[in-house]
């Protein structure tokens, strides 16, 4: 019986993407944009492993799941782009990227990240929005990221910070909006370069009183914390202005009664933003 024949015409989709690849080998251009190319395997993409002397490469708005350690291989890479993609897991090699300054891997479906992941030697951007994250994702060495500038972590499922935190001494940007914080940590505080903090669409109540020690009102410095269920005299003042509430919660009045506010402490007010539905979760979602 005869068989058919095995068709060596390439998928559209591998087309695309060996397209692109082979456009780059030949002008050399050290850019490489595959966005949108509906990518689910880096098999796709024959010989990008090799391809050294790329120094972006962006693969966002594809359906990659899984991320070869040999992405390591691509040594001078300075900015990797993931946005939108199926990711659940991260190899460890990616850490070990001696060139990589700005890492996008928001909008997938990450709970964890691998050990050893504080290991980037020169990262100073790290956006991890709308994942699955929480403080139990964190691996023991991530806080020793001191080279970096901007941490994006909202939409995920944090109720609180690792008070490791006030160790990203360079941190000048920090976004924790949409999150489930019941509480920030003290340590924020010092965050002396911080000039950017989004705790907007939490469960807080009340602030540590070391964040006034913080530049947040100059006119190059922003504080969002609306969408919060704060006590009385924090909303009082949230309705002036920001530069109100800095104000007061640098006073010994707030002082006074954020300690006693912690000592007496009851339940977290409930969470009010239902995340079942949340496309991260949606593993089978295509």
């Amino acid at each position: 019986m005869n068989q058919a024949p095995v068709s060596c015409i390439p998928s559209p989709k591998m087309s695309k993407a060996k397209k692109v690849l082979d456009e780059a080998r030949s002008s050399g251009n050290p850019e490489l944009d595959l966005m949108e190319k509906g990518i689910s395997s880096f098999e796709e993409m024959p010989g990008l492993l090799n391809m050294t002397n790329i120094t972006r490469l962006t693969l966002s708005h594809n359906k990659i799941v899984d991320i070869p350690p040999g992405l390591a291989n691509l040594v001078n890479l300075e900015i990797l782009t993931l946005f939108n993609n199926h990711i659940e897991e991260l190899p460890v090699s990616l850490s070990s990227m001696p060139k990589l300054r700005i890492l996008n891997l928001g909008m997938n479906r990450l709970n964890s990240l691998p050990r050893g992941f504080g290991a980037f030697p020169v990262l100073e951007v790290l956006d991890l929005s709308y994942n699955n994250l929480n403080e139990e994702s964190f691996p023991a060495n991530f806080f020793i990221l001191d080279t970096l500038r901007a941490l994006y972590l909202g939409d995920n499922d944090f109720e609180f910070i690792p008070p490791e935190i006030g160790q990203l001494k360079n941190l000048q940007i920090l976004v924790l909006r949409d999150n489930d914080l019941i509480e920030l940590p003290k340590e924020i505080g010092d965050l002396t370069r911080l000039r950017e903090l989004h705790i907007q669409g939490n469960r807080l109540t009340v602030l540590p009183p070391e964040i006034g020690q913080l530049d947040l009102v100059s006119n190059k410095s922003v504080l969002k914390m609306d969408y919060n269920p704060w006590v009385a005299p924090i909303a009082d003042q949230l309705q002036v202005g920001i530069s109100h509430v800095i104000d007061y919660i640098r006073s010994e009045t707030y002082r006074y009664l954020f300690s006693r506010h912690i000592s007496v402490r009851g339940p977290p007010p409930p969470k009010y933003i239902d995340k079942t539905n949340k496309m991260s979760r949606n593993r089978k979602n295509n």
